[in-house]
């Protein structure tokens, strides 16, 4: 198995974001695409079928299979992870487990509390560590194949529960200014210890993944929008512009114009990133 890409769409509500979502699409032979929606309401098209869009909705696409999503215009936008794996000759068990079990359902109700497990999937499967990538696979498979028996295993461990919540709460305010102190008290843990538990299990500091976070919602609106960098740092609660380009260059290596320029040249030449798609 392969992870070609995981990425986590934030707030799914401009109209060019909504019209590049919304057209019918496949992906390539061998490769599967799973959806998993944690925030707003809308309609999954997949291989003709439609279904309702709802927080904790689970959808996987098989290949060359048309799909698109399409947002509630009067509700909440839409924020969800896709993740496109690549099966090769050394995954028959996995895919006829996709084929013959989970693709007959297609829509799962899965709950808003597996952040963790698709962010941990998202670091791990685009790692270039070959072990982690390793690691990313036998999640995932683990995953589905307790989907399939309809148990709920990711959540036994406390600790993994105040980092689902605190994955909420940052998720919920990237547009807000929000400070290590406002989440502690939230999850009634102390600083030092929130900061310990979240490191360890995220393998980064609390407040540097909500930049991250912010960096990740900022790449969206630049190559989705027509938004001035000026005023996508004043949407994501940044001290200036100047601020936001210097925060971005520094998780993206780009200033926030040239990223917008050089992505919009490669998609030019070469088309959207798949799991954008």
């Amino acid at each position: 198995m392969k992870f070609n890409d995981v990425v986590f769409v934030y707030q799914m509500k401009d109209k060019k974001e909504k019209k590049w979502h919304g057209r019918l699409h496949h992906h390539n032979s061998k490769e599967y695409e799973i959806h998993y929606f944690i925030q707003g309401t809308g309609e999954f098209l997949n291989n003709k079928n439609i279904y309702r869009i709802s927080p904790g909705s689970f959808f996987i696409t098989s290949p060359e299979c048309d799909h698109s999503i399409i947002t509630d215009d009067n509700y909440k936008p839409l924020s969800y992870y896709a993740v496109l794996i690549e099966l090769s000759s050394m995954d028959m068990e996995i895919e006829e487990l996709i084929i013959h079990e989970m693709l007959i359902k297609q829509n799962y109700d899965i709950g808003t509390n597996y952040r963790f497990f698709f962010e941990e999937l998202k670091e791990k499967g685009l790692s270039h560590n070959s072990n982690l990538q390793k690691s990313a696979s036998h999640q995932l498979i683990s995953f589905l194949y307790t989907l399939v028996e309809k148990r709920d295993f990711h959540f036994n461990e406390s600790g993994s529960i105040h980092i689902e919540k605190a994955l909420k709460i940052m998720q919920n305010n990237v547009t807000n200014d929000l400070s290590l102190e406002e989440i502690t008290l939230k999850l009634n843990l102390s600083d030092s210890y929130f900061i310990r538990l979240f490191k360890r299990k995220m393998k980064i500091t609390p407040m540097k993944y909500f930049t991250k976070l912010k960096i990740e919602a900022a790449t969206y609106m630049l190559t989705n929008t027509n938004l001035k960098v000026h005023s996508i740092a004043e949407k994501l609660n940044f001290y200036s512009e100047f601020h936001f380009s210097r925060v971005f260059k520094q998780y993206t290596g780009f200033a926030p114009s040239v990223y917008r320029k050089n992505f919009v040249y490669n998609q030019t030449i070469q088309g959207k990133p798949s799991a954008r798609q």
